[in-house]
């Protein structure tokens, strides 16, 4: 393993650690690269709401005579329940009823890590190979705050950059 940091903000981070446990549990890799992108927006969105960035929105009145619609399907991933889609390719997560595209998250991805996503993502996939599935769906988040980036606390972490060692994503099964 190389002790050499990569210098990365954490959403990505968390895109790519979500999207391999999604594979891992037996999704495919579309699947679960769009499963890894609505878990760090999920994700993003609550800490922007902690931090007063994004505001709450009050749910949308109901329209005299409206149907209900039923609660949309969802996949839990890391302590999130990702809204997803049936698509023509697959199943898909979805932000506000669309369904996110693999190839958009895979071109992300590469921006972020650069020349370190192969062996960023290798060191993940080892990570998620060396427990059982059951203990990955249950510890995975808890994995990913032991190797996250270090950033500063509150506002002034929003979107900062943060040192990613591959060597502490090794030893995060602990």
């Amino acid at each position: 393993m190389s002790a050499s940091p990569i210098l990365v903000n954490r959403a990505p981070v968390l895109t790519l650690w979500a999207a391999v446990v999604a594979e891992r549990l037996g999704h495919d890799r579309d699947a679960a690269l769009t499963l890894g992108k609505a878990v760090a927006g999920l994700n993003a969105q609550s800490k922007g709401k902690r931090l007063g960035i994004y505001e709450e929105k009050a749910p949308p009145a109901k329209k005299a005579g409206a149907k209900e619609k039923g609660a949309p399907e969802t996949v839990p991933l890391l302590g999130r329940a990702v809204p997803v889609v049936h698509t023509a390719g697959g199943l898909r997560a979805a932000v506000k009823g669309r369904a996110e595209q693999p190839e958009s998250v895979h071109r992300y991805l590469q921006q972020k890590f650069g020349e370190h996503l192969d062996a960023v993502e290798s060191a993940m996939r080892a990570l998620a190979r060396s427990v059982p599935p059951k203990r990955l769906e249950a510890d995975a988040f808890r994995m990913y705050e032991h190797f996250r980036p270090e950033i500063p606390a509150g506002v002034r972490g929003w979107g900062a950059k943060g040192r990613l060692s591959l060597d502490r994503i090794a030893g995060a099964a602990g």
